[in-house]
Order: C-alpha cells, then sequence, then structure tokens
C-alpha cells in the first residue's frame, strides 16, 4: 500500500529534504512523517505552505512512497534519483554516504 510523504529542497543549499515527524526537514527519507489519509496529507500541504512562506524550502511536493520494512520506498523514479544522488557517479551524492555492504 501506498502512503505519502512530503519533500522539498531546502533552501540555503539545494539539498533534497523530508518532512519528518518531529517537524524537521531531514536529508534522508526514513523518518519522514508519513500520511495515511486524506487529512494527513492535507496536513502535510499545510506544513509545505508554512516552510516556503518562512523561505525554508523550495519545490515542495507530497510523493508517493511505499513502507518496505522500516525504510520508505519512493514509488516514482524521479524522487528516487533524489533519495539517492547522481546516477551516473555512485561516489557522490547520498549513495556514497551509506556504508557499502561487506561480504558474509
Amino acid at each position: 500500500m501506498s502512503v505519502k510523504v512530503l519533500t522539498a529542497n531546502r533552501l540555503t543549499d539545494g539539498e533534497a529534504v523530508w518532512l519528518g515527524a518531529n517537524g524537521e526537514w531531514l536529508e534522508q527519507i526514513d523518518g519522514a512523517l508519513i500520511a495515511r489519509h486524506a487529512e494527513a496529507v492535507s496536513a502535510l500541504e499545510e506544513a509545505g505552505k508554512a516552510a516556503i512562506k518562512s523561505n525554508l524550502v523550495i519545490d515542495v511536493n507530497v510523493i508517493d512512497v511505499e513502507e518496505r520494512g522500516t525504510n520508505l520506498y519512493p514509488l516514482r523514479l524521479r524522487e528516487r534519483i533524489r533519495q539517492l544522488g547522481p546516477t551516473i557517479r555512485l561516489d557522490l551524492g547520498k549513495q556514497a554516504e551509506k556504508p557499502k555492504a561487506t561480504a558474509a
């Protein structure tokens, strides 16, 4: 089942961010505030409008994500790229910051 989260770009540096459950903008999607019904989606939209007026973020969007265990997975490719970073150089962006898996 898909749920919704709020994403934007931080105004100070353009970094992709997601609205967290504590009201802060997070650099990772995991921990984002999840909207499961229409009223919650409306609340996300209002929070986004307030953040724009406060000059915190730009390009605010409610996006569809899927819960996979404890992780959130964006359904649109555009949002997965925003989540991870550049697709051509894996040594750049957020995917470069994640610890690499080791063989068991």
